[in-house]
């Protein structure tokens, strides 16, 4: 568990995923919180179904780097958005992140507050030099944590906007 000002940033564990795919506050509830109003958008329900899931139960894997990461409020007592990692680092030690705060929580800087905390986590991980994500260009309020946080803009498609952040250099060739 990593712990900021506001936050408890949790790692859900196998369980508590299948708990937190039922949208019933069973989770809340045994993790002995207020009860949440979240929905699952259709891209998360897939990501469960063929990445999170598979890659959590994957005996020898670091399900850190797979899982969701839940924040929750110290004083509200409340979940308030996610995070997580598309798999473990690869040979240049990239990975990338994905977020989102809930709807009633938005707006509040609850999501620059966790990718910071994940950022500091990530430069602990001896296997990390870069963070990736991707936004849609539309999306202000996410492409906002991103530079809040120090990430650059690195391209775009038609859609979206890719970014990097170092976490550590290992010499000055970034």
């Amino acid at each position: 568990m990593i712990e900021t000002q506001r936050l408890l940033i949790l790692p859900l564990t196998y369980e508590q995923l299948i708990q937190y795919l039922r949208c019933d506050n069973s989770l809340e509830k045994s993790l002995q919180l207020q009860e949440s109003k979240r929905t699952l958008s259709l891209e998360l329900r897939e990501a469960f179904a063929q990445s999170i899931l598979p890659n959590v139960a994957e005996p020898g894997r670091n399900y850190l780097y797979y899982t969701l990461w839940t924040a929750i409020d110290k004083a509200e007592q409340q979940m308030v958005g996610d995070l997580c990692f598309v798999g473990e680092p690869n040979g240049v030690g990239e990975i990338e992140v994905g977020y989102g705060t809930y709807d009633a929580f938005r707006n509040r800087g609850y999501m620059t507050e966790m990718v910071g905390a994940m950022i500091e986590w990530a430069k602990t991980q001896p296997k990390v030099r870069f963070i990736l994500a991707s936004t849609e260009k539309s999306n202000k309020a996410s492409f906002r944590v991103l530079e809040k946080n120090g990430f650059v803009q690195q391209g775009e498609d038609d859609t979206l906007l890719h970014w990097r952040k170092v976490v550590k250099r290992v010499n000055s060739e970034e």
